[in-house]
């Protein structure tokens, strides 16, 4: 099996990523932080296994950040030693973005997603997002606004050749 190339900025290797999330809310902000795995959960999401739809990210009263419903499938290779596959899991952040984060929770309608599970220097990585939920409206429009940029990149394109 041949090494995959880095993808996505910086040369970070994308494992996961939630489509769904930036459909669903309007990021306002992001942080990187690390994630606490076992050893049988990196080598599922490097095969690209793992799913982040309708995960969500939490600060316990004693201020810690953790990450729940992640789903990483059992390890096919791996014995009964095997790891959960819905286990919550603990997030790695300095205690001040902690407490940065714990207030934007805090304030009415904000809730922290995983985008994106990612690898930096062969540790993986978890990019949070501080997001506000869309309705209807807002997601039609987003839908909207793509279609007219795909359009006009595909008349742009068509016209030089």
């Amino acid at each position: 099996m041949a090494p995959s190339k880095p993808s996505g900025r910086g040369g970070h290797k994308t494992l996961v990523q939630n489509r769904k999330a930036r459909h669903d809310y309007e990021v306002l902000e992001s942080l990187e932080t690390g994630i606490v795995l076992v050893g049988t959960e990196v080598k599922v999401l490097r095969e690209g296994k793992g799913g982040l739809t309708g995960a969500f990210a939490s600060v316990m009263p004693d201020g810690q950040l953790w990450l729940h419903n992640v789903t990483i499938p059992p390890y096919s290779f791996g014995n009964r030693f095997n790891h959960d596959s819905l286990r919550d899991r603990k997030l790695l952040a300095h205690g001040r973005e902690i407490r940065r984060l714990k207030a934007a929770v805090e304030q009415k309608g904000l809730t922290l997603v995983p985008l994106s599970l990612y690898l930096v220097k062969g540790r993986v990585k978890v990019e949070i997002g501080v997001c506000r939920g869309k309705n209807t409206v807002d997601k039609r429009e987003t839908i909207r606004r793509r279609d007219m940029e795909r359009d006009a990149r595909r008349e742009i394109a068509r016209h030089y050749r």
